[in-house]
């Protein structure tokens, strides 16, 4: 079984999350369901939520590993680093294509 690292865009503030997960496509789904309440900083900002970028990893440990390697480095200057290496094993999980490099604001 595999692990997802992926960030989200919001596509109406430009504001960006990441976070990790085993099903990809259930998790975005869950960020983008306004009944959901266990996405709290997704549901304290207003979407529509959409992939900007994700990584398969094989382990749990892994992906925590990913996961705060990219907030402690700052999800857009990641993704300013990153933006080639794409994901698009599955296209069907909306966002793919060129991520923006836009600053998020706390």
């Amino acid at each position: 079984m595999g692990f997802w690292v992926y960030i989200i865009r919001s596509e109406s503030n430009g504001r960006y999350y990441c976070g990790q997960t085993t099903d990809l496509l259930r998790r975005i789904r869950q960020h983008n369901d306004p009944e959901y309440r266990l996405s709290k900083t997704t549901k304290r900002f207003e979407g529509p939520w959409q992939r900007t970028w994700s990584q398969q990893v094989e382990s749990r440990p892994e992906a925590v590993r990913l996961e705060r390697q990219i907030k402690k480095r700052g999800i857009a200057r990641f993704l300013s680093a990153n933006q080639p290496h794409q994901d698009s094993d599955d296209p069907d999980l909306g966002g793919a294509g060129q991520a923006e490099s836009r600053q998020r604001r706390d």
